[in-house]
């Protein structure tokens, strides 16, 4: 009797430690909860916002060079004499290159129409030329050029976004996958030795087994009960953190159901057989190609066009404008003619402020803001090279630490194995048997949370490498 219930044990105790299948269970694996991240999650949304946002703003900055027409018309009579009627209209077209075109015409009457004014019918075609200061770059073009850079940058912000928030999801989801398979693993050794207990009862009451391996018995249960019970508040706290990342459709936010489970394909994967491409080749197409460090590429070509600009406060101001006037309303009429002749509006404007202190102020201040960025970018590639450095020596020791629980968690099941046999025979103490199977635990759980890092770390390698997308 007392070698049957002792080899009745050994197939009992001798259960592997997963999760049974339950049909009811829905397997969540990790590339959907990602999915579902960047698709629903909000700040994956405001990163899109962001690209809507600079799209926006580069197209109100494109009005800037929209032509302009405006019209207008005033008159005054007083005790029945008409002092004067004016009636104007104007198209105002700027350009590219600094010059605006304009092209008008006027019709003015009345018995004191201001002197300046032509009487009758009129029109012009001419142009604003600028000179010196504002011809090679001015505020309306300075500000378009930064908007279209603004609108580039914007897109490796968004990536910057969605890769920080993808490597805290992943980090979420893989601390939910192992505080799962922890707790199932005590889950099931509890419910193992709660059946090991009854049979040793049994065998107590039949004189087979001494008292001491009842209470021996029982306070291994006990132990591993209490180790349940903290497995399951870990993997309690994990499933809340892995649903700050899940929402509806509807911008609701979501919580992960009893039913639903991580995938434990992981636990089985060997680690060794998985390939990483060299460190040469990470760093080689990473430090050129990091979102970080494009968006900080076109902050510097961003403050580049504002120190040209801010260069033009310099120089002196001077403008010249030219109207080519004609009767009635057809200004292109005999514009062959000398532009110089006759008919013509021409004049120009010069200014300089005498000591430039608001140029020369604000000039130094583009230089030194276009140093500081430059300056970042140095040591922002530095971080990013390291960080991948860290990273890529993390994953080859883990998967080392990996190859060694492995082969050591072997060897452990080997010798509890053989422990169950002797305790069956009647050649070994319960409280030996409760040693191997604590160490046979203890190892599982440590290669379990060995391999959880192991991928965790994929993810930070990837998020190293601005790739999380």
């Amino acid at each position: 009797m007392r070698r049957f219930i002792g080899i009745f044990v050994f197939f009992l105790l001798n259960q592997p430690y997963a999760y049974g299948q339950v049909d009811s269970l829905r397997v969540l694996k990790e590339e959907e909860f990602i999915a579902t991240v960047k698709q629903f999650h909000p700040l994956a949304k405001q990163g899109a916002l962001l690209v809507d946002i600079a799209k926006a703003e580069l197209t109100a900055i494109r009005g800037g060079f929209d032509p302009i027409f405006q019209t207008g018309n005033e008159r005054k009579t007083f005790y029945g004499e008409n002092y004067y009627n004016y009636t104007f209209g104007e198209l105002t077209v700027p350009t590219w290159y600094g010059v605006e075109i304009k092209g008008g015409f006027e019709n003015n009457f009345g018995n004191f129409i201001d002197n300046e004014l032509t009487v009758g019918r009129s029109s012009y075609l001419g142009l604003t030329l600028p000179l010196i200061k504002n011809l090679v770059i001015d505020k309306r073009r300075a500000a378009l050029q930064q908007a279209k850079l603004f609108s580039q940058q914007s897109e490796y912000e968004k990536k910057i976004i969605i890769n920080n928030l993808l490597l805290d999801a992943y980090h979420a989801y893989w601390n939910w996958a192992k505080d799962f398979k922890i707790y199932n693993l005590f889950a099931n050794a509890v419910e193992l030795n709660r059946q090991r207990l009854s049979l040793i009862k049994i065998s107590f009451e039949q004189g087979d087994r001494p008292g001491m391996d009842t209470v021996e018995a029982i306070s291994q249960l006990q132990n591993l009960q209490q180790q349940k019970t903290e497995a399951l508040l870990k993997f309690n706290k994990s499933s809340l953190e892995l649903s700050n990342f899940l929402w509806t459709g509807s911008e609701e936010p979501a919580y992960i159901s009893n039913n639903v489970i991580p995938d434990s394909i992981w636990a089985g994967i060997n680690l060794e057989a998985l390939e990483l491409d060299g460190l040469d080749k990470w760093l080689e197409h990473t430090l050129n190609r990091h979102p970080k460090i494009q968006s900080l590429n076109l902050k510097i070509s961003n403050l580049e066009v504002d120190r040209k600009l801010k260069f033009q406060d310099l120089l002196p101001k001077l403008d010249l404008k030219y109207n080519f006037l004609q009767k009635g309303y057809e200004p292109w009429k005999n514009i062959n003619t000398s532009l110089l002749d006759n008919n013509y509006k021409l004049g120009f404007n010069f200014s300089i402020p005498l000591f430039l202190r608001k140029g020369r102020g604000e000039w130094a201040s583009a230089k030194l803001k276009l140093r500081n960025v430059s300056l970042e970018r140095q040591q922002q590639r530095l971080e990013i090279e390291n960080k991948i450095r860290y990273y890529y020596s993390e994953i080859t020791s883990l998967k080392q630490q990996s190859s060694y629980l492995q082969n050591a968690y072997i060897n452990y099941q080997k010798l509890f194995d053989l422990e169950i046999l002797r305790y069956g025979l009647g050649e070994t103490s319960l409280f030996i048997l409760n040693s191997r199977q604590n160490q046979l635990l203890f190892q599982l759980q440590k290669l379990l949370e060995v391999k959880a890092k192991f991928f965790m770390a994929q993810a930070s390698l990837q998020w190293a490498a601005g790739r999380l997308e």
